[in-house]
């Protein structure tokens, strides 16, 4: 039996589009302030735009750059540039001039889509690069940008190659499913960024296991309080299009949109990383808060979120499912779900439960935790650590223009994320750490995971982070960096230490705590470690620590 047109084609994410103009033709697809599109118009849209692309003179595989937030262009693009048969970037835009111009050069973008709000800053970038690419304008009405640093034949108008684009476009057919479809710069904290390939394939399978993960029902209305440049929105943009869902954008992800936007559209899914949520529970008191009418669906990661942020949550009326992942994996990668029978446990042991990475999602073939060393899978106690490995189709082609990182990425035949967890005896993985951030004390490996989890639960500390210093005896020693609570700021270290005393082993105690008006995170919201374990090597630890009989018989056995 052979393959055929019949029984054989690519598999791509753009089909999503084709089919939900068909069956949800009049279904609103994007809500934007007072803007709305059906599905009909979206894939109309969308045609044309990719002829427009065509038009000016872009070949296949060439790579379309945008820097917008979350509004209806951005979404429009990620059919659009692929119906062309052409790579998106979407481009972080929390990066400065400088990463701009570097992801710019590295990609060898030849059109440039920019939000009016973001001009400045891309031309910024642009002044420094060489071979410029083509410029594209996206305006929201003819008063949003000014023209003292635009020539008017130095860019393109985007509606204007929507309403000049061919109606009747038949998108570019997708030969290989092996073919990019997106390039995504990881942030790059610790190296420069790199680029992420992905694949149609890779795509359109990730997006499914991200609806069946999620249990995303049909007709989701889905708020965008994710950008849509991480990893191309955890692949919902594709994805909200196959259930025939509709998308709420929303420019600024404050506490007040979101919640405007839950109210006023009934909204039934967002994601967004644990530093939202925080947002959603402190910056608008609990008498201002929406009243929840009906349940609102959280995809949360980025971050292992605290159990108590989750129990908090709970009761606003938001149910939080927690998921892993990375660029790499076009998302996510686990997802903590949910089994019945935990239905009877309390809530905080449910809390608990949900702060668990969980499992792999459908596209993933096989995940491990290894053995560093030995590359042996550890056992499923819940206790010993390795370094969670991957396969599987949702795993990118591999960093462009990178064949020496991409080898690396790939060793003996997994891809390996660089953090470290265990396996619960249910099969469920929790993250400890990130390989890079274990401090080692006196041989023994702390999880700066593990202690962050243990201070927030402190009813004072609003965030914490926790790197390794520098110790005389043990080599290195936990340091916590804190931000006070909002609502009381009374805390003190002694008062940190004391607790940490009572809920956690005393070497991991940390030896010094430093309080922060915030903490330095990345781009994409991560902490910065390096920043802060840069400022603890400067500390010295300190004498005044109280030491109780139990610390000293803990000396006395690890000599």
């Amino acid at each position: 039996m052979n393959k055929c047109e019949a029984n054989n084609t690519a598999l791509t994410p753009i089909t999503f589009l084709k089919r939900a103009a068909m069956f949800y033709a009049e279904r609103n697809s994007i809500i934007y302030g007072g803007a709305r599109f059906t599905w009909h118009q979206t894939y109309d849209r969308c045609r044309r735009l990719a002829s427009s692309l065509l038009s000016l003179g872009l070949a296949k595989n060439n790579v379309v750059s945008i820097l917008a937030p979350n509004i209806p262009a951005l979404y429009e693009m990620h059919f659009a540039v692929p119906m062309a048969g052409c790579v998106l970037n979407a481009i972080n835009t929390r990066l400065d001039a400088n990463n701009i111009k570097s992801i710019l050069h590295h990609s060898e973008a030849k059109i440039f889509f920019v939000d009016y709000e973001y001009i400045p800053l891309a031309y910024q970038a642009i002044r420094l690069l060489e071979n410029r690419p083509s410029i594209v304008i996206i305006k929201e009405n003819e008063n949003s940008i000014t023209m003292d640093n635009l020539d008017s034949h130095q860019y393109k108008d985007y509606e204007e190659l929507i309403t000049t684009g061919n109606a009747k476009f038949v998108p570019k057919k997708i030969e290989d499913e092996w073919d990019p479809i997106s390039l995504n710069y990881t942030s790059g904290t610790t190296s420069s960024p790199k680029g992420v390939v992905y694949s149609h394939r890779g795509a359109y399978l990730s997006t499914l296991s991200m609806l069946l993960g999620w249990e995303m029902g049909s007709q989701p209305v889905y708020l965008w309080s994710l950008p849509m440049f991480h990893c191309n929105g955890w692949t919902l943009t594709w994805g909200i299009a196959a259930r025939g869902g509709t998308n709420i954008c929303i420019r600024y992800p404050t506490a007040s949109l979101i919640y405007e936007s839950i109210q006023l559209h009934d909204v039934t899914h967002m994601c967004c990383a644990p530093v939202v949520l925080k947002i959603l529970l402190e910056e608008k008191p609990n008498n201002e808060r929406v009243h929840l009418t009906s349940r609102v669906n959280i995809l949360t990661g980025g971050a292992p979120p605290p159990a108590k942020l989750l129990k908090e949550m709970n009761e606003v009326g938001f149910h939080v499912v927690h998921a892993y992942g990375l660029t790499e994996a076009t998302g996510p990668a686990l997802v903590c779900e949910w089994q019945k029978k935990w239905d009877r446990l309390s809530l905080d042991e449910q809390a608990r439960l949900k702060t668990r990475q969980g499992v792999s999602v459908l596209n993933i073939t096989d995940v491990s935790v290894k053995d560093m060393v030995t590359m042996q899978s550890v056992p499923n106690d819940g206790k010993t650590i390795g370094e969670i490995v991957l396969r599987g189709s949702g795993i990118m082609k591999g960093y462009f223009k990178n064949e020496k990182a991409t080898s690396k990425a790939f060793e003996y035949g997994w891809f390996h994320t660089g953090d470290l967890g265990v396996i619960h005896p249910d099969g469920y993985i929790e993250i400890k750490d990130r390989l890079k951030d274990v401090i080692i004390s006196g041989g023994e490996n702390i999880s700066s995971v593990e202690v962050e989890g243990v201070i927030f639960q402190h009813p004072k500390v609003s965030e914490v982070a926790v790197v390794a210093m520098p110790h005389p005896r043990w080599g290195e020693s936990p340091c916590a960096f804190i931000v006070k609570s909002a609502k009381d700021k009374s805390v003190t270290e002694q008062e940190i230490l004391m607790y940490c005393r009572c809920n956690l082993p005393r070497y991991m105690v940390p030896k010094k705590t430093c309080f922060v008006k915030e903490l330095p995170k990345t781009s994409t919201g991560k902490v910065q470690k390096g920043a802060l374990r840069a400022i603890a090597k400067k500390f010295d630890v300190p004498n005044s620590n109280i030491e109780f009989e139990s610390d000293k018989k803990h000396i006395v056995s690890r000599l």
